[in-house]
């Protein structure tokens, strides 16, 4: 998963608009296009089911085909698209039942790591979280939905690291982007920016406690309010804190 290289960014207009044109010159292009191009899947601005051709991709970034291909390997990756050899490439659909069920593994994921994270916590990670949710209120501030994801991301990938797990930490990063890119999809307009980074403090404070029955409730309820499934889609905090 690419989603540990976020800090470089899009390049974009401001760091809002959409991506037009690269640079000549780039030694990481095609990370740079799969970044500009998975900014615009997961605002929307290319929508579930839109068609990506290669051709057009290329012209539009003044790179070569091989160079794209690349960078649609990446999304394909994420499964944020669908490749159909020698047709073209898809958007793909961002429906409830796919949202659910992912929703659900992170939730497991997530609540389950807990037990080794708080084993191995030690200061220097609640620091770096502490930045990450000030990255997330800059992004707030700024306006800038994607960028405020990419680093609430970033924090759920920090904190489950510490348990170190590597072989699951590709899939909680595949979840977490699908559960954002729903929820920025299918919620109202206007959302509370700020109110979306603040709501991790409660994580930290829960990491405060020392206490692996805390931080997991903490998780849950942050996890299950992400998107509105309604009270049956996680039924509560579940402590799990069987030694592995």
């Amino acid at each position: 998963m690419a989603i540990e290289s976020f800090q470089s960014g899009p390049l974009s207009d401001g760091g809002r608009g959409t991506v037009h044109r690269l640079p000549r010159r780039t030694d990481r292009r095609s990370h740079t296009i799969f970044m500009a191009l998975q900014r615009e899947i997961v605002l929307g601005i290319l929508a579930p089911k839109s068609v990506l051709l290669e051709l057009e991709l290329a012209d539009r970034f003044e790179c070569s085909q091989s160079t794209v291909r690349e960078a649609l390997l990446q999304l394909q990756e994420e499964g944020l698209v669908n490749r159909m050899p020698h047709r073209a490439t898809l958007v793909v659909d961002c429906l409830g039942a796919d949202a659910r069920e992912l929703l659900r593994i992170r939730h497991d994921i997530e609540c389950r790591g807990v037990v080794r994270v708080m084993e191995r916590l030690d200061s220097r990670v609640r620091d770096v979280l502490l930045q990450d949710i000030e990255a997330m209120r800059t992004a707030a501030v700024e306006g800038d939905e994607y960028l405020l994801s990419v680093h609430d991301r970033q924090f759920h990938l920090h904190l489950f690291g510490v348990a170190d797990l590597p072989s699951v930490q590709p899939i909680l990063g595949r979840c977490l982007i699908h559960n954002h890119r729903y929820k920025i999809l299918n919620s109202r307009p206007n959302r509370e920016l700020m109110e979306t980074a603040e709501r991790h403090f409660t994580i930290t404070a829960a990491l405060d406690t020392g206490s692996v029955e805390q931080v997991q409730a903490a998780l849950s309820h942050h996890i299950s309010t992400i998107v509105d499934f309604g009270p049956s889609i996680i039924n509560g905090p579940q402590p799990m804190t069987e030694r592995p």
